[in-house]
Order: structure tokens, then sequence, then C-alpha cells
């Protein structure tokens, strides 16, 4: 028996409401661009709106000119779509705040997270929605997930409750160490200023 070896996100799609209310949202708060559209080719009376959210993915929408916003929040029984998280910059994060209230959505405020800050809001239909902004940049060459599994494994050994800073910095560090060469023997942290 043999996986089916994922290589990341493909797409994810959602059932939408009319179309106007999905590209007022996915491109006029989030900032998608609205980049085809095409007939849903399994239900005639639906269209596939696609939006690219910034990785060269893709998220789409179904919709329906006879299906109106319904804000009364999706389902978050077993086996439903919590929420969907999508990665915002530091500079783009620490202005959420202001650009989610000036528009009137309600909102989380900032989340600690340990290892990135979260904001959290309903789309128009009811679906949780999480600007997520990590803390770090892992080294060259390198994923965040890496970084992540890295830190969780000091946290582990550590037996502290959450990943936090310090294990951020303590993977990066460790990692680049294995990942870099170095002319010198002794790789150890120093002090020059004695």
């Amino acid at each position: 028996m043999r996986k089916l070896q994922s290589q990341g996100v493909h797409h994810i799609t959602i059932v939408g409401a009319d179309r106007q209310t999905s590209i007022d949202f996915w491109e006029g708060v989030l900032g998608m661009p609205f980049v085809f559209e095409q007939p849903n080719l399994d239900r005639e009376a639906e269209s596939h709106l696609y939006f690219d959210p910034g990785d060269g993915r893709l998220i789409t929408i179904f919709t329906n000119e006879e299906r109106t916003p319904d804000p009364a929040r999706t389902s978050t029984d077993q086996g439903a779509v919590h929420h969907i998280a999508f990665s915002i910059s530091q500079a783009t994060f620490f202005q959420a705040v202001e650009r989610l209230d000036e528009r009137g959505i309600k909102h989380s405020g900032v989340k600690d997270r340990g290892f990135m800050d979260s904001i959290y809001f309903e789309d128009p239909l009811g679906l949780l929605i999480e600007l997520a902004s990590y803390r770090f940049e892992p080294p060259h060459g390198h994923t965040y997930a890496e970084v992540l599994l890295e830190a969780h494994k000091l946290r582990v050994e550590r037996g502290d409750y959450n990943i936090a800073q310090v294990h951020l910095a303590d993977a990066i560090e460790a990692m680049t160490t294995r990942s870099r060469e170095s002319l010198s023997d002794d790789r150890s942290p120093k002090n020059p200023y004695r």
C-alpha cells in the first residue's frame, strides 16, 4: 500500500451567495485578485469564481444569483470547516484592526498565538476567517513548517506549554547551524566585548 503524496493545497472551494458579494469580499476586503470565472461544470445554475490569495494557489467560490448572503455562523460540527486562515505581512497585520473597524466588521482583536499573531472575523456568509502573521522568517531554503516542527521539538523537550519566540529563535539558530557550513571549528556563542 502506498500514500497519495500531497504537494500543497491546490484550491479551496466555498459555496457562496451572489457573485457581487463574493467579489466585494474576496477582492474588495481581502485583496485577492479575481482571476477568472466560468460556469460550475457540475451545476449549471451556478458560476465558479476564482481568486488568487497571494501565493498563486486558488480560492474558488460557487455563486448563484438566486442566493442572498446569510451571515449566520457556518456549522462547526465535526467534519465542518472551522475557519480558513490567510497569511498577511506584519505591516498589514498592524493595520488590520483599523481597516476592519473602518468597514464596521466585528472581529476578535489581536490574538497572541506565540509563534504568530491572529485576528478573526466572519465573512458575509458566516465563515470564520483568520488573518495570520508569523513572527519569524524561516532561514533561507527552509519552510515555515520546518521551523515550527523544530520549535515544537524544543518546546516538548523543555516541557513548555506552547511555542514561544525563544523556541522559534533557537530552532532557526539550530537549523542554520546544520544547513550552513563554516570554517570555524567552534561555532558556539561568544562574547567579543571582554
